[in-house]
């Protein structure tokens, strides 16, 4: 019998890495002392989660003959933008979820209430200086992710996603509402194609562009609704999934998490930057011609234009083909590669602005991460996958491209797939699968992703 297909969709995705550094440089005078570097969760070499789940669905076609329940229960893994998305789309049909993510709970260091921007009516945004509170935690999210490091002084990091758009009404509506609350506004920074030497190209978009007002974090917070329909359980590492009369069973390291009628797989010195002619600094860099570097972003310039005197912080992004050269366990990265990729990115940003080299000021504060799963490099081209048979999805940007706007519409649609085969009482199976046998294409866009009609 042949293996099933949602085992082969799973598995049918290379991917391309990137490194990324976020770097804090101080304005002037002398270098401030480096700040220590904080120590991360230490991983186990050689393990990952996509590799764990893949070896988990048995190499024979899971077919579930009980009956729907009257009260499903959906299991969630991953709480990134997708599902996240899944799971709020599966609250709204009045299908409960349990969303499972290994983020760990931690305090981090947010603006007071007293540094809480303000907007302006021509969308400038205003940033007063207040006290710091620790208060939140390392939120949900995926890619909508945003770092907080307190080192003396706030620095601010949107790590992963950069900006985002919408081309879909359907992801509209939910923009616009975050929009209303006060979470995005509209980033009308300097965006451009930056060549090696300093050569900058405005990219000028008909189609805005957002951000999160303090940074993307806070937007995954707002993807779930105040409801006992959804819990959320973290830090956990799914490592096994196991078909048993009819539902699926969970394990964490053979530790028991639940069953569940369905599951759903969810994861997958101021820089010297140039005034270019008369645009100005810019806020954001698509990088050409530069081997280790594809992107570089001024996090300050982007969420706290009005701010000054402040350390500006920096994300910088590899381009995919320098972080499989460089691809190593991304739970621990060897110290030894963390420097050189610091300085090679670092080197390139020199490249990029036409800097002699070694002149560009050390920063007070690096970090460097290896994004394993940064890339699709090829797509089905649909919004979701769902095997009814198992009564297993797969929903994620990767599946029609690499967005958020394509996260978030393949949960949506994952969601209310899953809901009206529970409707159906699961009498119909072969009407409700979807993407098991889809050709993969070549996605296109940028290394750091795509931006639907930008």
């Amino acid at each position: 019998m042949p293996p099933p297909p949602i085992a082969a969709a799973a598995t049918a995705l290379p991917v391309a890495h990137l490194a990324r550094v976020v770097a804090a440089s101080g304005s002037g005078g002398a270098t401030p002392p480096r700040a220590a570097p904080r120590r991360g969760r230490r991983g186990k070499p050689g393990f990952s989660r996509r590799s764990a789940i893949k070896k988990s669905f048995h190499q024979e076609q899971v077919v579930f003959s009980t009956p729907v329940p009257a009260d499903p229960t959906v299991a969630v893994i991953g709480g990134g933008a997708s599902g996240l998305s899944c799971a709020s789309a599966l609250a709204a049909r009045g299908v409960r979820s349990v969303v499972f993510d290994t983020v760990r709970i931690a305090p981090v260091c947010l603006p007071s209430p007293a540094s809480t921007p303000s907007t302006s009516a021509g969308g400038s945004v205003a940033h007063r200086t207040g006290s710091l509170l620790m208060q939140g935690m390392h939120g949900l999210g995926g890619r909508m992710a945003t770092r907080f490091v307190d080192g003396g002084e706030q620095l601010v990091f949107d790590h992963a996603a950069q900006f985002f758009t919408a081309s879909d009404e359907r992801f509209q509506r939910l923009v616009d509402e975050w929009l209303d609350s006060g979470l995005v506004r509209e980033w009308s920074g300097l965006v451009g194609e930056l060549e090696a030497g300093g050569r900058f190209r405005p990219i000028h978009s008909l189609t805005p562009r957002y951000i999160g007002v303090n940074g993307m974090r806070p937007l995954a917070d707002a993807m779930l609704p105040e409801t006992d329909m959804i819990k959320v359980l973290r830090p956990c590492w799914i490592s096994k999934l196991e078909p048993f009369n009819g539902l699926w069973r969970l394990f964490e390291n053979e530790k028991p998490r639940g069953e569940y009628d369905a599951i759903v797989i969810a994861h997958n010195d101021p820089l010297p930057v140039p005034r270019i002619d008369s645009h100005g600094a810019f806020e954001g860099a698509f990088v050409r011609d530069v081997d280790s570097l594809s992107w570089m972003g001024n996090n300050t310039r982007k969420l706290f234009p009005m701010q000054t005197g402040t350390p500006e912080c920096w994300t910088l992004f590899s381009t995919a083909a320098y972080g499989k050269r460089n691809k190593v366990p991304q739970e621990n990265i060897p110290k030894v590669t963390a420097e050189k990729v610091k300085e090679d990115m670092l080197g390139g940003v020199e490249h990029a602005l036409g800097l002699s080299k070694g002149s560009l000021q050390q920063p007070i504060y690096t970090r460097v991460q290896l994004w394993g799963a940064a890339l699709p490099m090829n797509t089905p081209g649909v919004s979701c996958i769902f095997d009814p048979l198992g009564r297993a999805g797969i929903c994620g940007d990767w599946l029609t491209g690499s967005s958020i706007e394509a996260a978030v519409l393949s949960g949506m649609s994952l969601a209310n797939h899953i809901a009206d085969y529970f409707v159906s009482n699961g009498d119909r199976p072969e009407e409700f699968a979807i993407g098991l046998h889809e050709d993969l294409n070549a996605v296109e866009g940028h290394d750091i992703g795509q931006f639907p009609g930008d």
